[in-house]
């Protein structure tokens, strides 16, 4: 068989898989798919701005937009456009080579986040292994921590990945459970408790970090001032500051970083999801020259971090940012959702918390499980996920409109009310 005839063969194969049912699909996953998500039911065939359509062709709105890695809605035109331009000149040369794309998209971030230097990776947990590879080596070198002792605080709840060593500082038990030993070097405070930050804080303490809201734990927005205060402490013991922005930045809150709502600046931002359009996984450590400077050649890497098709999407990503456009929208979009879902008069909810276009709704345990209401609106055309039993998150594409919020809406009343 000539390899014309073979791509042949494997389109007619794609076209036929295109053409299959959405039950067939998930009978698919569940026979040969590890067993690790347990997604709602439906096969998600095309989609287009804050909406989907699945095999069977029924239409929803995405309220979840990729747990906000599709920031400015699937299949953005211009971050279309630049992976396309750039799948046909470029796409991979590894580090090994300098590329076009690589050096003006590490200036690009570092302007967006006020910082000196950017170290880019893959994905969101890859962006957390390295930020404390580079929070340990800083420690060791420039502030003098003796070798193997340098301690990293984080917060319980958190969440910032699923590798080895960082669910070794996670308090989530299904995180952990069958995945030991586990990694030392950390110690865990209470999310927003500022004392018990100060009280952790030693001469071996080279980095608190932070979620600046939490995600996963249920859209937890910290006590006002904790962020200011946490940096304050951070600076006057010289401890890096380092913000997981990962969910949290880029647009989703009404600012591009979540720490601005604190006029807070980390000593390190990292980044993913949404610097990705989409479309590729992108994720970047961005902090000082002096920070990142502790790298040498050979000590860390990745095959495809700062690949240039990644790179050229994710400078689209960092020119869309730049108009303020979808932080505006999010903000005005935001405060106008979380108004109206207060309003609602219901018994079912204990409470409902957010910040931009990412509202998480808290439900009594006795009016059952989040997962239950997610069902019920997909039933209506709505895609919500659930997240610690008995809370539902909301996080649409931020491109959403005042009448997409809406009809939102209208569903969210019939599930709750």
């Amino acid at each position: 068989m000539t390899l014309q005839a073979e791509e042949t063969c494997n389109t007619e194969t794609m076209d036929h898989a295109a053409d299959t049912n959405g039950a067939a699909h998930i009978d698919l996953v569940e026979t040969y798919g590890a067993h690790n998500y347990h997604p709602l039911p439906v096969v998600v065939s095309s989609a287009d701005g804050v909406w989907v359509e699945d095999a069977d062709g029924n239409r929803y709105m995405d309220m979840l937009a990729a747990y906000s890695a599709v920031n400015f809605g699937h299949c953005h035109p211009e971050l279309i456009a630049a992976a396309k331009s750039q799948m046909d000149r470029v796409t991979l040369t590894s580090r090994a080579f300098h590329n076009d794309q690589l050096g003006p998209f590490c200036r690009d971030l570092a302007d967006l986040c006020g910082m000196e230097m950017v170290l880019p990776m893959n994905t969101g947990a890859e962006g957390v292994e390295t930020a404390i590879k580079t929070a340990r080596k800083w420690g060791y070198t420039r502030k003098g921590i003796p070798s193997g002792r340098a301690k990293i605080i984080v917060c319980a709840d958190n969440f910032h990945g699923r590798t080895t060593t960082i669910i070794s500082f996670s308090t989530d038990p299904q995180c952990r459970s069958g995945f030991g030993p586990f990694t030392p070097g950390f110690e865990i405070i209470p999310y927003g408790n500022i004392e018990a930050l100060r009280r952790s804080i030693d001469e071996h303490t080279a980095a608190f970090l932070v979620e600046p809201i939490q995600g996963e734990a249920g859209i937890i927005v910290p006590p006002d001032g904790f962020l200011r205060h946490a940096r304050t402490l951070c600076c006057e013991n010289r401890v890096l500051f380092i913000a997981d922005e990962i969910q949290s930045g880029l647009g989703r809150t009404g600012f591009t970083f979540a720490c601005e709502h604190e006029g807070v600046k980390p000593d390190m931002y990292i980044l993913g999801k949404a610097l990705g359009g989409g479309i590729m996984p992108v994720s970047a450590v961005v902090s000082t020259r002096d920070i990142l400077g502790v790298f040498s050649p050979g000590d860390h890497g990745s095959t495809f971090g700062g690949n240039p098709l990644a790179c050229a999407i994710a400078r689209r990503v960092i020119a869309l940012l730049k108009t303020n456009q979808y932080q505006d929208n999010a903000r005005e979009q935001g405060e106008y959702l979380l108004k109206q879902l207060r309003a609602i008069n219901t018994d079912k909810v204990k409470q409902i918390r957010g910040r931009g276009l990412w509202v998480g709704i808290e439900f009594h345990v006795t009016a059952g499980k989040a997962r239950e209401y997610c069902t019920r609106l997909k039933d209506l055309g709505m895609l919500c996920k659930d997240t610690h039993e008995q809370t539902m998150r909301l996080a649409p594409p931020l491109c959403i409109t005042r009448e997409e919020i809406d009809w939102a809406l209208e569903r969210l009343r019939k599930v709750l009310i």
